[in-house]
């Protein structure tokens, strides 16, 4: 039975049991519960908090874990990014008092206080820096203020927070992070693609949508080199005389531009509907 590591609270928790009930694998009900079988897949879902999960899959004592990039990075462990689940979007970066200092360059030697040491330690390492890194868990905008620290690095959103104690991002951000599925180097590729599948199928219904629409078949080179598909689009005839039906997946972002001109070019009856789940 493959074991797997689910987030047990967080910003990472209700989208990675979302995901996966919508990959077609069993969820607990009751936000209590610490672990949920799935016997009809064959998997075991234990609830952990985010911070342990890279540390319980590095260890061999479960086969898969969801957890942050970041957190992976921050742990240190050999666990490996087996794929980008698309959600939990954080942005790392440094940040200073204004008029402090003027590139990421400039932070060897300095003091960095920070909820996330590893992270911060790795980019020291690559950049063959040096610096005292202070660990904190949590409110590091006041550690400058409190003359703890010379600089921060930490989760950006708004950099509204920043402002207020008086800080402004530094350079480019140390690292973006997102939800991840981790496993070992070792992992037996045989167990773990089926859910591999399914999970890539979740992505892709949720980054496609697929769109239907009538046009005259003299028009039909012109409507499909806008509406490509993954393959090729499904052309069929219709009883309407020099018209043809075509059905085609295209990304949801770009499909109200399509729609625009498709219906510019002459087609009609364009129609839009969302994509549960796919295999391709």
């Amino acid at each position: 039975m493959l074991r797997i590591a689910v987030p047990n609270k967080g910003t990472l928790s209700a989208p990675a049991a979302q995901m996966l009930r919508d990959a077609g694998y069993r969820q607990r009900t009751d936000l209590k519960d610490l672990v949920c079988r799935d016997e009809d897949n064959n998997v075991e879902f234990f609830y952990l908090r985010p911070r342990d999960i890279a540390t319980y899959v590095a260890s061999g004592d479960l086969d898969l874990g969801i957890t942050g990039r970041d957190l992976l990075v921050d742990s240190g462990v050999p666990a490996q990014e087996m794929l980008d689940l698309g959600f939990g979007g954080a942005t790392f970066r440094w940040a200073a008092p204004i008029g402090g200092l003027d590139s990421e360059s400039q932070i060897g030697g300095k003091r960095i206080a920070t909820a996330y040491p590893g992270v911060v330690g790795r980019y020291l390492a690559e950049h063959d820096l040096k610096a005292d890194v202070v660990r904190l868990d949590g409110a590091v905008e006041n550690a400058v203020r409190l003359g703890v620290a010379d600089l921060i690095a930490d989760v950006v959103e708004t950099g509204t927070t920043l402002r207020q104690a008086g800080l402004v991002t530094l350079g480019e951000p140390l690292l973006r992070s997102s939800a991840i599925l981790i496993g070992r180097p070792s992992s037996a590729e045989a167990k773990l693609s089926q859910l591999m599948r399914r999970l890539q199928g979740v992505l892709v219904a949720r980054g496609y949508v697929m769109l239907a629409y009538d046009v005259r078949a003299d028009l039909l080179d012109q409507a499909t080199a806008l509406t490509p598909g993954i393959e090729s689009p499904t052309v069929s005839p219709l009883h309407r005389e020099g018209w043809v039906a075509v059905q085609s997946m295209v990304r949801r972002a770009d499909v109200h531009r399509v729609m625009d001109e498709l219906y510019e070019i002459g087609a009609r009856a364009i129609l839009v509907t969302d994509i549960a789940n796919c295999r391709l």
